[in-house]
């Protein structure tokens, strides 16, 4: 049985606390946190360091909250989703009857990677919606700019405020109709330079090659590997679903490479490619839904000239 105003629902109860001061958050975030534990409900925290450390301070010692690491949990959108889908799935089949979660984008994602985020608080409206969710994204207001604040309006339908309110977001829209607007992706700053590699119509293994020639040594051994897999996958996407002509192109700073890939086609028909494992007969989503976990950052655009998708690996601009 469903506690709190979730109770009589089923599904997700999605809802962001946007905060002006440490102790606003912790007005809403610990009777939050408490009421889950008097329920005997799975209550998980997942926020950083300091924000993390304000709210274990402000708890009894004996409450039986489990933290989460915000930083690794919230390392990259696809990740995110795929790890909680495991968690709440798992939570249920113990006999959970509602799961309480209160957690937060890094700060780097508030910044030149928040498109992808952005995308992430859409679609869990969906992803979570299997599992009776109670959850909370905290937002420190005085450090998050207003086209953030906007965005979280439009993919939270409620806010959390002081006092336990629960008020209806006046300009929230459906998942699948804010991942179909067409956002503003504003060039990473080395690509202001002409691009180190542009092919047309290459191979998955000459795509490759060049990551090779450009990249290595550039990133960590990990980094590096993952990001030529993730090259490989778009290119082949494009290759196999796209409008010929597919273009790679390929920048390097001191700290982050750059691809992206091209074609002259509209990209995928579902707005949750990338985020989610592809649907049924969907083309291309598995390699999207791969690449999504192995870049740093991944967006994507359609302009008159067709779809673009940009990997970032490294450090993304702040």
């Amino acid at each position: 049985m469903r506690t709190g105003p979730a109770a009589g629902r089923t599904g997700y109860f999605h809802e962001a606390l946007c905060y002006r001061s440490d102790e606003e958050l912790l007005a809403v975030a610990v009777p939050f946190l408490l009421g889950g534990v008097e329920a005997g409900e799975p209550t998980v925290v997942a926020l950083d360091e300091r924000a993390g450390g304000l709210v274990r301070a402000a708890l009894p010692a004996e409450a039986k909250v489990e933290f989460l690491s915000g930083g690794d949990v919230y390392a990259r959108p696809t990740a995110t989703i795929r790890m909680y889908r495991q968690l709440l799935a798992d939570l249920v089949a113990g006999g959970a009857s509602q799961i309480r979660i209160i957690g937060e984008v890094p700060s780097v994602g508030l910044g030149s990677g928040w498109d992808w985020w952005a995308r992430y608080e859409a679609a869990i409206n969906h992803a979570y919606d299997d599992w009776p969710l109670w959850s909370m994204c905290a937002y420190d207001t005085r450090t998050t700019a207003t086209s953030v604040l906007a965005d979280i309006a439009a993919t939270h339908p409620r806010f959390a405020t002081a006092g336990d309110r629960h008020l209806p977001s006046a300009d929230y829209v459906a998942p699948e109709t804010f991942l179909r607007r067409e956002r503003a992706v504003p060039p990473d700053p080395i690509q202001t330079a002409p691009p180190l590699v542009e092919l047309v119509a290459p191979s998955a293994a000459q795509a490759r090659a060049a990551v090779h020639q450009v990249a290595q040594g550039r990133l960590p051994d990990d980094e590096f590997d993952d990001f030529v897999v993730a090259v490989s996958e778009v290119v082949t996407n494009g290759l196999r679903h796209g409008r010929p002509p597919v273009r790679f192109r390929l920048w390097a700073g001191t700290d982050r490479v750059v691809a992206t890939v091209s074609d002259t086609g509209t990209g995928p028909a579902d707005p949750y490619a990338g985020l989610l494992p592809s649907r049924a007969g969907e083309p291309g989503g598995l390699g999207l839904w791969i690449t999504h976990q192995s870049c740093r950052h991944v967006t994507h655009y359609r302009d008159a000239e067709g779809f673009t998708l940009r990997l970032t690996a490294g450090r993304p601009p702040q």
